[in-house]
């Protein structure tokens, strides 16, 4: 017999929900409120909060409502508050009940900006300790690259600060004036000050978002961007240290920060660092050296050889050079003396006598110059040489590939949380979404390494590769780390890419 439905007719009372069996055993937000302690954040911002007025909506739930925010790439907080009451799990895991009050959206902005970056900061640290707790952290190879983040503002927001300072003064001290107070707003904003480097930085600003800088990288044409640095660990892929600057600044320089900010986050010291050629400066390499790190970093330098100017002339590498004398001798035999000394970048310039270079057979394939042939020599050439032979190591290169797909893979997997776009404007919100994705990224590895010991067996064969035991154990890890990933992408698409309902 058919049934039919009558017609709907609401209920004044129902006195057999309960939300708690309505939110299955197995659910992700159970598992993450399992190991997750949200309470934290009560110290953490009690001094932000007065004695009398109005109570405000507790820190924890806050922060769970941001939490949500990312892990379900909710668009923006209005629609978060709105999909709240519609949703089981996300009352559940707030603490509501079905006829509790939703506050308004509103409470997320304020409270952003009365907390800073500062609270979201630590909220990823003890995500990281919790990480070093439950042993997936190694803690002595570390992987290092950063990406382009595209800012909450378009380029029809870049004024020219010349143009309007010349024709508009009245309204550009206007301007000026509310973009100062914008930037101060925040106890936290220590960064928004960074002055920005680059000619096009320097005389273009956006109104919208002043922090933001015009970056012109591959194809297309500019666009206000930030930039995000991450340090992986090299066990669980593990994000031990991330930082966020305007898209301008040069991804080399952050390599330091980035290595202390592991060793504070996680209490352990890094004996190998793993990047790409862009961080293989000189200034990386002695870094490096006076700490006993292993730089796994392809010279900048040589990557650029036989390019521009340099293409089709003998390398440096072609002069042989004699300690005991302090001079170098060319392809043709001829001897370089020591001539100049520049300061800024702490090397010796050595050339050959005025006039030999220009009866030289071998002066097409030595030199561009119209006068002579020019070979620099770092003050501290001898740890340079050693660092870049390391670079240049078997154990390297295995792990610059590694690298290259495991730093490609943390990124990717953060664009199902918005990562690839500034959901806010100024630096500072910027850091509070990259914290808030790094601590779910590293919440999910957590939740599903955490309760086992895979780590430990992962971390015996990784110590027996390091040693140089290749061969048969080389072959199994690479076969059990391509499986690993395979399982891994399949758990994480099923069990851990929620969607909106």
């Amino acid at each position: 017999m058919m049934g039919k439905q009558g017609k709907k007719q609401g209920k004044l009372f129902y006195a057999h929900i309960n939300i708690e069996k309505r939110v299955p055993r197995d659910h992700i937000l159970r598992k993450v409120d399992g190991v997750i302690d949200f309470d934290f954040v009560y110290q953490e911002v009690a001094d932000t909060y007065g004695a009398n007025g109005n109570v405000s909506v507790p820190p924890p739930v806050i922060l769970k409502m941001l939490f949500l925010l990312i892990f379900y790439n909710v668009r923006s907080e209005r629609e978060l508050m709105e999909t709240i009451p519609l949703r089981l799990d996300w009352l559940w895991f707030l603490g509501y009940d079905l006829d509790d009050e939703i506050p308004h959206h509103s409470v997320l902005s304020k409270a952003k900006r009365r907390w800073g970056s500062g609270v979201f900061q630590t909220f990823f640290e003890r995500i990281v300790g919790h990480c070093v707790d439950a042993g997936l952290v190694s803690g002595d190879k570390l992987f290092v690259d950063s990406s382009l983040v595209d800012a909450d503002a378009s380029n029809k927001s870049v004024i020219d600060r010349q143009s309007l300072a010349r024709h508009l003064k009245k309204g550009w001290r206007i301007l000026e004036s509310r973009l100062d107070k914008e930037g101060g707003s925040s106890d936290d904003d220590d960064d928004t000050d960074i002055p920005k480097g680059g000619v096009a930085n320097r005389r273009y600003v956006s109104t919208t978002d002043p922090d933001a800088s015009v970056v012109r990288r591959g194809k297309g044409g500019p666009k206000l961007r930030y930039q995000t640095h991450r340090g992986v660990d090299a066990r669980h892929e593990v994000i031990t240290a991330t930082e966020v600057t305007p898209g301008e600044a040069n991804e080399a320089h952050r390599m330091g920060a980035l290595i202390e900010g592991h060793h504070r986050n996680t209490g352990r010291d890094v004996r190998v660092v793993v990047a790409d050629n862009k961080y293989g400066t000189v200034e990386n390499y002695l870094w490096c050296a006076e700490r006993g790190i292993r730089a796994h970093i392809r010279s900048l330098e040589e990557t650029h050889r036989g390019s521009g100017r340099q293409e089709g002339i003998f390398p440096k590498e072609a002069f042989t050079y004699d300690a005991v004398t302090d001079t170098f001798t060319c392809p043709a035999g001829q001897t370089l003396r020591k001539r100049s000394w520049y300061k800024e970048r702490n090397h010796f310039e050595y050339a050959p006598v005025r006039g030999v270079c220009g009866g030289c057979h071998l002066r097409e394939q030595c030199t561009r110059s119209e006068m002579r042939r020019t070979v620099k020599r770092h003050i501290r050439q001898d740890e340079l040489d050693k660092m870049r032979e390391q670079s240049e190591s078997r154990r390297a290169k295995e792990d610059l590939m590694i690298r290259r797909h495991l730093m490609e893979r943390t990124f990717a997997r953060a664009v199902r949380y918005g990562f690839d776009r500034a959901r806010w404007r100024r630096l500072w919100r910027v850091e509070i979404q990259e914290y808030l994705t790094a601590a779910i990224q590293n919440i999910q590895i957590l939740v599903q390494f955490g309760g086992d010991m895979t780590g430990g067996q992962v971390s015996t064969v990784i110590t027996l590769f390091d040693r140089g035991e290749k061969g048969l154990i080389q072959a199994c890890f690479s076969v059990y780390l391509f499986f690993m990933t395979i399982v891994s992408q399949k758990k994480r698409i099923y069990s851990f890419y929620p969607t909106i309902v």
